[in-house]
């Protein structure tokens, strides 16, 4: 199984089912089972801000609990959509080979990644957390 290092709070955040889209600086053609691991890093900044602050706390969650330095969860990588505009009428437009997606950016989604134009957001499905 492939995985993928992420910082916390967002390796969290996904673990929960809070957080769909990884978005990153690159693309990637992979397509299936991915162990999401939680660095041991922890922007604790981030930790403190809103929304992230109150969706990690729903779970029991603070800047002092999270796991870090395992896999904390299961998901599959299904798609991968290129970011084409920053924000537009207040929706994040996400386009891929297959398809065209879009949120709007009131949702917590895009407040849980980087979605300035030209990066990538990773669609992840069948989030399972992994218990500690």
């Amino acid at each position: 199984m492939k995985a993928i290092t992420i910082h916390q709070p967002w390796a969290t955040l996904i673990a929960i089912g809070a957080k769909r889209f990884e978005t990153r600086s690159w693309s990637t053609k992979y397509r299936g089972a991915l162990a999401i691991h939680a660095a041991k890093k922890i922007d604790r900044e981030a930790c403190e801000r809103e929304p992230i602050k109150s969706v990690l706390a729903k779970y029991g969650y603070t800047v002092d609990n999270l796991p870090t330095g395992a896999v904390v969860a299961t998901a599959e990588l299904n798609e991968c959509f290129l970011v084409k505009h920053d924000v537009i009428g207040g929706v994040v437009l996400l386009e891929s080979d297959k398809r065209n997606t879009h949120f709007n950016t009131l949702d917590n989604e895009y407040y849980f990644g980087e979605y300035s134009s030209g990066r990538y957001a990773w669609k992840l499905t069948d989030i399972e957390q992994i218990d500690e």
